[in-house]
C-alpha cells in the first residue's frame, strides 16, 4: 500500500496548525460571542483556551503514539471502540465540509468588496474558483502546500497584529463604559448560561490545532515534532485571541463589536476603522482575505485526510482510501472533498451556524480526551487529569448549547451510520465474492492435480 510521505518539520507543522485557527473564527467569533455575554467575552476566550488546551495535550500525546492520517477517527477506533471512532470523523466530515464552503464563499465576498465589485452573481463563480485552484495545490502535494500555507499564515498573522498595535493606546485609555457591566447576557438569558455559550462558541474558533494531528501521517519524528508544535501553536493563538478580544472591546465596545456583527459586517473592520482608520481597514480586509483562503486550504487537507482513512477503513467507499504513487497524495479524497465543497458552494448560502460547529468539535474532542485516558502510562506525555479536564469542559460547554442543535447533530449522524452500513456491507459482499472466486480456484487446481496423477 502507498503511503503518505512525511515531510512536515516543527515550523511547518506549526503553520499548519495557525492557519487553521488564526482564519474566518477571528474575524466573526469574537463578535457572535460579544453579543451573547458581553464584555466577559474576553474572560470566555481564556475558558476556551484552557479547553484547547487540554484538549490540544491529548491530540498530541494520540498522535505521538499513533502518527496517522485521520486525527481522532483513528484514535477512537484504537482506543475505544469502531462507532465512537465513525461518530468523530463523520461528524468532522459534516461540520467541516460546510465550513470550507463558508470560507470559500467569504473569500470571494471579501475579495470582491475589496476589488469594488459589489455584483452578488460573482460570488459563487469566485468561490468556486478558488476551490478549484486550492484543490490543484493541494494535489502537487504537501511540501508546495505547505510553503503557500507559510505565505497565507505570514499576510494574516501581520494584519492582526498590526491591529493590536495600532488599537493598544485606545485600549489603555480605559473606557470604562465598555467594560460594564462586565456579564451583559442576551435575550435575558441567565448569565452564567450566557457566559458558558460564549465559551463554547469561542471555542470553535481554537479547533484548527487538531489539523497537525490529523496530518500526523505526513509529520518527520512526529513522537517530537507533533507535541512541540501543537504545543506552539496553542501558545501563539492564543495570546493573540486574547489581544486582539481585550483591543475590539476596549476601542468600540461590546454594542459596537455585537452590531456590526449581527448586520454581518466583520466586527474587526469596525475596530480596525476606529483604531487607524482607512489604512488599517485595507490591510486588515487583505488579512481577513488570506485568512479565508488559510482555512479553506487546512480543511482540504484536513477532509481529505479523514477522508483517507474512512476509506482504508471501508467507512466509506474504499477508493477514497488509496493514495497515489506518483505524488504520494490521496487523489481520490481531494477530489471527493473538492466536489463536496463546491456543491454546497454552489447553493450561495450554507446554512451552518457557530453553534453547530460548537457541538460537533465538543462531541469531538470529548472523545479525544476518552482516547487519551485509555493510553498506557508509558504512552502518556502528560498527567492524566489534563485528559479528565478537558472531557469534563468538553461535555459541559456542549450541555450550554441549543436543543435544536443536538437535534440537528443527532440527523447527521444518524445519515452517516446508514452511510457506514451500505459501505461495510459492499466490503462483506467483495469479500465472500473474492472468497468463493479463490474457493473455486482452488477446487479446480485440486481437480485437475488429481486428473493428472
Amino acid at each position: 500500500m502507498v503511503e503518505l510521505k512525511r515531510e512536515l518539520g516543527v515550523v511547518q507543522a506549526m503553520l499548519l496548525g495557525l492557519g487553521a485557527i488564526i482564519g474566518t473564527g477571528v474575524f466573526v467569533s469574537i463578535g457572535i460571542a460579544a453579543s451573547v455575554t458581553g464584555p466577559s467575552v474576553v474572560l470566555a476566550v481564556a475558558v476556551a483556551c484552557v479547553v484547547a488546551v487540554c484538549n490540544g495535550l491529548s491530540s498530541a500525546q494520540l498522535a505521538a503514539s499513533h502518527p496517522v492520517s485521520g486525527g481522532t477517527y483513528e484514535y477512537g477506533y484504537r482506543w475505544l471502540n469502531p462507532l465512537a471512532g465513525f461518530t468523530a470523523g463523520w461528524m468532522f466530515l459534516c461540520a467541516k465540509s460546510a465550513s470550507a464552503a463558508t470560507a470559500a464563499l467569504g473569500f470571494s465576498a471579501y475579495l470582491l468588496t475589496f476589488l469594488g465589485h459589489g455584483s452578488s452573481s460573482l460570488y459563487v463563480p469566485v468561490a468556486a474558483t478558488a476551490v478549484v485552484l486550492l484543490t490543484l495545490l493541494v494535489l502537487q502535494g504537501i511540501s508546495r502546500t505547505s510553503l503557500v500555507n507559510s505565505v497565507i499564515v505570514a499576510v494574516t498573522l501581520s494584519s492582526l497584529v498590526l491591529l493590536i498595535l495600532c488599537g493598544t493606546p485606545q485600549t489603555l485609555e480605559f473606557e470604562a463604559d465598555h467594560w460594564r457591566p462586565f456579564m451583559n447576557p442576551a435575550d435575558q438569558l441567565n448569565p452564567l448560561a450566557a457566559f458558558g455559550q460564549a465559551c463554547a462558541l469561542m471555542f470553535v474558533a481554537f479547533t484548527g490545532y487538531g489539523r497537525i494531528a490529523t496530518m500526523g501521517e505526513e509529520v518527520r519524528d512526529p513522537e517530537r515534532t507533533i507535541p512541540r508544535a501543537m504545543i506552539l501553536t496553542l501558545i501563539v493563538s492564543s495570546l493573540l485571541y486574547m489581544l486582539v478580544a481585550v483591543v475590539a472591546v476596549g476601542v468600540v465596545g461590546v454594542d459596537g463589536i455585537a452590531q456590526q456583527t449581527l448586520t454581518g459586517t466583520a466586527a474587526l473592520f469596525v475596530v480596525a476603522d476606529a483604531a487607524g482608520g482607512s489604512p488599517v481597514v485595507f490591510l486588515l480586509t487583505c488579512g481577513a482575505v488570506s485568512a479565508m483562503l488559510g482555512v479553506l486550504l487546512n480543511l482540504l487537507l484536513g477532509l481529505s485526510r479523514v477522508m483517507l482513512a474512512m476509506g482504508r477503513r471501508q467507512d466509506l467507499p474504499r477508493q477514497l482510501g488509496k493514495v497515489s504513487a506518483a505524488g504520494g497524495t490521496p487523489v481520490a479524497a481531494v477530489i471527493a472533498v473538492a466536489v463536496i465543497i463546491l456543491v454546497l458552494v454552489c447553493t450561495g448560502d450554507v446554512g451552518l451556524t457557530w453553534s453547530f460547529s460548537a457541538l460537533t468539535v465538543l462531541i469531538y474532542y470529548s472523545l479525544t480526551n476518552l482516547a487519551a485516558l485509555q493510553l498506557r502510562a508509558e504512552q502518556q506525555l502528560y498527567p492524566r487529569f489534563v485528559s479528565w479536564l478537558g472531557l469534563v469542559l468538553c461535555l459541559l460547554l456542549a450541555l450550554h448549547l441549543d436543543g435544536q442543535v443536538w437535534a440537528a447533530g443527532g440527523c447527521c449522524l444518524a445519515a452517516g451510520l446508514v452511510i457506514r452500513r451500505v459501505c461495510n456491507g459492499a466490503a462483506v459482499r467483495k469479500m465472500a465474492e473474492q472468497k468463493t472466486v479463490e474457493q473455486d480456484m482452488a477446487e479446480q487446481d485440486s481437480v485437475e492435480s488429481s486428473g493428472e496423477s
